[in-house]
């Protein structure tokens, strides 16, 4: 008997009496013939994660298995063969001799067909040589015809090219939305001084990181799709992505709908991407209860929490598909962050948890991201949030990935994995509880504040996209009132003044800002 590895996981002859229908297994009687519906089945398992069609075996009303046997098996090999390998009949023959085992079952012959998933660069797999009618996708118990809008989700992820990277030649650079670009390149200064993209013109620098290219159609510099999405204004964004919706939901208080929202299609900001990140990681951000550590006398904050919801909500934007219905939502509830994207995943969710292999949805708006530090190229994103979950003894994330329409989503829960457990009713003692404070006061949670105290008064220094946050603030505010006082910006920022002199020093030091004239009657003149 041929090992099967991992579908012997989905398949194992010893269990055949468990077993019952589900998305990864479907079982037919075939007494005679091969039957048409297999190859529906052989449609919908190529274009979802695989799994094994049994024939030879029929389903009882309570979903338990029953075996009716084949009458001529080398015949129906034969059969099976020949149509797999007929292209009217297949659009693609994914299975060799070691995909197909025979076994005896209480004296009957089944025929065991294993089909692996298709690699995502030749789905959709169809059949009746009809691309949108005849292709399949599997969930839960059954096979269901794949919608257009699924059929070309596919055909868009066949290309190593990814979509973000074509160049809108109906569109202009006038067309994204420069404040949006320029608070970009500021942090990407901030972050890399002295790199060699500071010295660009706005046009030079979109097209180095992947927002403009030029067209082979008229020579000129036009966005791409990533530019767009990154940089433009929503109402730019949906003539070329009509479905582009993006949502954040607060929903702390279960009397009110939500305690506080973002939506893409207000029209009181940009609508964009870059926007967005930014708007939603501080709201987010927020309410982390972090532990701290000090370097150097100063308190340090950002936490490896941090940089796990840093990656989970760049991974959402980065990996979404925005041809896709419903758009992107963000939930953030009292203890759970919901990450919900259109489309499905381009790697697997085996592949997906595994980690180690890249293949976003986006390419161009990840190098983006990662341009100002954020996201992983390495496919170790997903496998680094559930370390850190797995640390902080919170319950496991979940990956969900839905169809109709097709959706990926990721739940983050800041529940203690105790929390969850029933002998958890116990009372604890109370050093056990003293012991469990103190240990809080190391570990995130959500919904929650601030709750650590440092002795002294030393400076505190903001984990680096809440730092570069306030940098920016006094950045924008000295390019407005270059006449401001320290003490008048700490006013107009609501912001502690140590914390304005302590960002203003460290900022004259990297020489993006300097003083020109005296400390009463002089002004601030911003570098870059």
């Amino acid at each position: 008997m041929t090992d099967h590895s991992e579908d012997n996981v989905v398949f194992d002859l010893a269990r055949f009496d468990e077993y019952r229908e589900d998305n990864r297994r479907e079982v037919k009687t075939a007494k005679e013939n091969i039957p048409v519906s297999l190859w529906d089945t052989y449609s919908s398992f190529s274009n979802t994660y695989g799994g094994v069609i049994i024939l030879g075996v029929k389903e009882r009303k309570d979903g338990s298995w029953y075996t009716t046997g084949l009458k001529n098996v080398s015949k129906q090999r034969k059969q099976f063969w020949d149509t797999i390998n007929n292209k009217t009949k297949v659009s693609i023959n994914l299975l060799t001799e070691k995909n197909l085992e025979t076994y005896e079952v209480n004296g009957d012959v089944i025929m065991v067909i294993y089909v692996p998933s298709a690699p995502r660069v030749i789905k959709p797999v169809y059949i009746n040589n009809d691309l949108f009618g005849g292709t399949f996708k599997r969930d839960g118990e059954g096979d269901y015809h794949c919608t257009e809008l699924q059929v070309k989700a596919m055909l868009r992820d066949q290309t190593e090219e990814t979509y973000d990277m074509k160049v809108l030649t109906n569109m202009s650079l006038a067309d994204l939305n420069y404040e949006t670009v320029h608070s970009y390149r500021t942090r990407h200064q901030l972050l890399h001084g002295g790199h060699p993209f500071e010295g660009y013109t706005d046009e030079e620098y979109l097209r180095s990181i992947g927002a403009a290219a030029f067209s082979d159609e008229d020579g000129k510099l036009h966005p791409t799709g990533a530019g767009l999405l990154m940089f433009g204004n929503e109402y730019n964004i949906v003539r070329q992505f009509p479905e582009y919706f993006l949502d954040y939901r607060e929903m702390l208080d279960p009397t009110i709908r939500w305690t506080d929202r973002v939506q893409s299609s207000s029209g009181d900001w940009s609508g964009n991407l870059c926007d967005f990140y930014f708007r939603v990681y501080n709201k987010i951000q927020k309410d982390l209860k972090v532990p701290f550590s000090m370097a150097g006398g100063d308190r340090i904050d950002d936490t490896p929490v941090h940089k796990a919801v840093r990656e989970a909500l760049a991974n959402c934007l980065i990996n979404a598909d925005y041809f896709g219905k419903y758009g992107v939502l963000i939930k953030k509830e009292n203890d759970v962050l919901t990450l919900e994207n259109p489309g499905c995943i381009r790697v697997g969710k085996k592949q997906m948890l595994l980690g180690g292999i890249s293949d976003p949805r986006n390419k161009a708006l990840m190098k983006m991201f990662n341009l100002i530090n954020i996201g992983e190229r390495a496919g170790s994103g997903v496998p680094n949030i559930l370390q850190t979950w797995d640390r902080e003894e919170w319950v496991t994330p979940e990956v969900d990935e839905q169809y109709h329409p097709d959706r990926t989503v990721l739940r983050l829960s800041f529940r203690r994995k105790s929390d969850d457990h029933p002998d958890n009713a116990a009372e604890t003692t109370q050093s056990t509880t003293q012991s469990a404070t103190q240990s809080k006061t190391t570990q995130s949670g959500i919904g929650t504040t601030q709750s650590s105290n440092t002795k002294g008064n030393r400076t505190p220094v903001a984990n680096a996209y809440t730092l570069l946050d306030a940098e920016l603030s006094i950045i924008n505010l000295m390019k407005k009132h270059p006449e401001y006082s320290q003490s008048g910006i700490a006013k107009e920022l609501q912001m502690d003044l140590n914390l304005v002199k302590y960002y203003v020093r460290k900022l004259r030091q990297m020489g993006a800002i300097s003083r020109e004239g005296t400390s009463r009657s002089g002004f601030w003149k911003v570098n870059i």
